[in-house]
């Protein structure tokens, strides 16, 4: 078991959710996170079907700023991965996307205007 942070509840420790647990503390405690503009599995309408963002987080202004998609760490990091985070973005339109799988992780910026991502080193710093 482990307590979400930003869920305020314990929740069985599977491969993904250690994945999604590391990366909140990582986010929070040294990328410095604000933990009330996170959000863990929140619901978005894809092409009028329900999903779940693994985490999105939102910027100083509430707008969406980082979505994440989480795998568990036996998963390999495919375009087919980067695809499903992207198919999540349609309706958020973040400036980041990230996928990982605690093992590897990917940050692209998204270029709208140019329909085109360039791969980040790192995370982007919180504003």
């Amino acid at each position: 078991m482990v307590r979400c942070e930003i869920r305020k509840k314990w929740l069985v420790l599977q491969p993904e959710e250690f994945v999604r647990q590391l990366l909140l503390h990582f986010l929070i405690k040294d990328m410095k996170y604000n933990r009330n503009r996170i959000t863990v599995e929140r619901g978005v309408a894809v092409n009028g079907e329900p999903r779940r963002t693994d985490i999105l987080v939102f910027d100083q202004q509430m707008r969406p700023f980082l979505l994440i998609e989480c795998k568990a760490p036996k998963v390999p990091l495919t375009t087919d991965v980067f695809r499903q985070a992207a198919h999540y973005n349609g309706p958020l339109r973040v400036p980041y996307l990230m996928i990982s799988n605690g093992r590897e992780s990917y940050v692209a910026a998204i270029d709208y205007e140019a329909q085109d991502y360039q791969l980040l080193l790192q995370i982007p710093e919180w504003i």
